[in-house]
């Protein structure tokens, strides 16, 4: 019997040692979705470890065409998940609640979904879905301490000084804990109406089917904002995957954007 309950304590004390040797290690650690849905929202998810405990968890998401974050979209009372979708809370006080919750629980094991859609019953006061909250965190604590980026949060905006071909070209930032979540490239028209990314989306702007292009306007400049979330490189490339138009105009803007928001 003593044996036998040395062998449990030493058991014990292993497997206490191997808990605590899972701690994550204190710092900031940043994921966000790489692609952006339907719904022109990604989300995006920062927490702050210190002395091995998550001590704050903020989670956003950032919009197609930059602008806001959502929380201070929801904030603002713009979202209109109330007034248009019934649901019981703005969506900045259920993402609240679902931080809130991984702080008290510190796993994200604990947060569990109800269905394969993202719900969760194991937060009080949330009924959105938040498996891509679990998938980011989950993600930012496998890659580790990141630190904040090199901008200070908020939203940013550059347009060229005069019309050329009949558009004025202009680029929108966004930056959540220093980095770049959200870069939209995009042109109005010198004689009014839609934007050129719009048009070119409505099939009305023709470099395709006129000028034999590799790919519509807006898919092109999607790419190239893509490149610039993904690489959180501001520095001028020669070519990027997926587009074929010119990229001076575009660096330029966003480096006249980003001019200012350095920390």
């Amino acid at each position: 019997m003593k044996k036998g309950l040395v062998l449990f304590l030493m058991i014990l004390v292993v497997g206490t040692v191997s808990v605590f040797a899972e701690k994550p290690a204190d710092g900031v650690y940043f994921a966000q979705e790489t692609e952006f849905p339907k719904s022109g929202w990604k989300y995006n998810v920062t927490l702050v470890v210190k002395r091995g405990k998550i001590k704050e968890v903020v989670w956003d998401g950032s919009n197609i065409n930059a602008g806001m974050a959502k929380d201070a979209v929801s904030r603002a009372g713009k979202y209109g998940m109330e007034a248009n979708g019934g649901a019981m809370a703005p969506w900045w006080k259920q993402a609240e609640a679902v931080e809130k919750a991984l702080i008290k629980a510190q796993d994200i094991n604990a947060i569990t979904l109800s269905d394969d859609a993202g719900h969760t019953d194991a937060v009080s006061g949330a009924t959105i879905k938040v498996g891509n909250f679990v998938d980011l965190v989950k993600e930012a604590l496998a890659a580790g301490p990141v630190g904040y980026g090199p901008y200070k949060d908020g939203t940013y905006r550059a347009e060229a000084d005069e019309f050329g071909n009949g558009w004025k070209y202009f680029v929108d930032v966004t930056v959540t804990s220093g980095y770049i979540v959200s870069v939209s490239w995009d042109a109005m028209p010198e004689k009014g109406g839609k934007n050129k990314k719009q048009t070119s989306i409505d099939g009305e702007y023709g470099m395709v089917e006129k000028g034999g292009a590799m790919a519509p306007w807006f898919e092109q400049a999607r790419a190239v904002e893509k490149q610039i979330i993904m690489t959180q490189d501001v520095s001028k490339v020669d070519s990027i995957s997926g587009a074929s138009v010119g990229l001076d105009p575009f660096y330029t803007l966003l480096n006249k954007a980003l001019s200012g928001a350095k920390r």
